[in-house]
């Protein structure tokens, strides 16, 4: 079942999170508690299989990657990160994630989501699992002071 993240669940969605700060980055709770309350969508599968945090253009973010797409977009909506935990993939967790957004987001009158994946360290199961719901390719940075590459995928609504 998809239910908002709440205060009590944040604790373990923190540490969820900062198992995979490499692929995430790191976040410290009042960092996550700003985000979740900045986001335009922040669900959950289940006690914490699963989680998703999603930001509109209007959000209070100073993500070098969000900021890229404020620069170029109008009106969208951004998945900052969606994570799986490694007991509950292959449920179709995360599909149910972006199939929840995606409705959410037509509901609310936007037409693009958008994202960023790695490059550099590489993440290609997460460029193939977007590829299949139809993300393209948009754009590309180098961000952190060179330490990370990402591409930058939107998918019309």
């Amino acid at each position: 079942m998809i239910e908002p993240i709440d205060r009590d669940i944040e604790p373990a969605v923190l540490a969820l999170n900062n198992e995979h700060a490499e692929e995430l980055s790191w976040l410290e709770p009042e960092e996550l508690s700003h985000l979740i309350g900045q986001s335009f969508y922040a669900p959950r599968i289940g006690n914490l299989e699963a989680f998703l945090i999603a930001f509109d253009q209007y959000a209070d973010y100073d993500s070098p990657n969000f900021l890229w797409f404020k620069a170029r977009y109008p009106r969208f909506v951004y998945v900052d990160r969606i994570l799986v935990a490694a007991e509950s993939r292959g449920k179709g967790h995360a599909r149910s994630l972006y199939s929840d957004l995606f409705e959410r987001a037509k509901r609310a009158g936007h037409d693009v989501i958008v994202c960023e994946i790695n490059s550099d360290p590489p993440n290609p199961g997460s460029e193939a699992f977007h590829a299949a719901l139809g993300f393209s390719h948009v754009g590309e940075a180098v961000i952190h002071g060179g330490k990370k590459a990402v591409r930058y995928f939107a998918r019309l609504l």
